[in-house]
């Protein structure tokens, strides 16, 4: 009579499944896009940006000594294929020229911020060393 009785029954597991899949049917992919973005930014705002850090560090140490760090490299080139192949060979020659002309604006503001707190230094040193110091008097 048990048997009968759990015939056709599900796991919880597959019900989640099943309904997930009647959701996905009835309200598209990005009905889970425009949650997940909410749930992530509601995350964020109550654990704050460390707590999204911490999960990643956690979760890259997880994979990393289950499938080994060749597994990050293979993945890598995969993403890497998959780009070029999407947006044309000249997409990183692109980006990099970018990158290398935003890092070299970045160095020119070091060096004229560098410039100029050593000119205020030696503005401020100027000042100070014109007046003599005080003399004290021999007790």
């Amino acid at each position: 009579m048990a048997e009968k009785d759990n015939r056709g029954s599900m796991t919880v597991a597959e019900a989640g499944r099943k309904g997930g899949e009647t959701v996905r049917n009835e309200r598209g992919r990005e009905f889970y896009e425009t949650i997940g973005r909410k749930g992530g930014a509601t995350v964020k705002a109550e654990r704050g940006r460390a707590f999204y850090e911490e999960i990643g560090r956690k979760g890259g140490e997880t994979v990393k000594a289950e499938r080994g760090a060749k597994f990050y490299e293979e993945i890598g080139k995969k993403g890497g294929d998959r780009v070029k192949a999407t947006r044309g060979p000249n997409f990183y020659e692109e980006i990099g020229r970018k990158g290398g002309q935003k890092v070299k604006r970045l160095i020119e503001e070091g060096k004229r911020a560098a410039r100029a707190a050593k000119e205020a230094q030696a503005k401020e040193q100027g000042s100070d060393s014109g007046a003599e110091p005080p003399e004290q008097a021999d007790g």
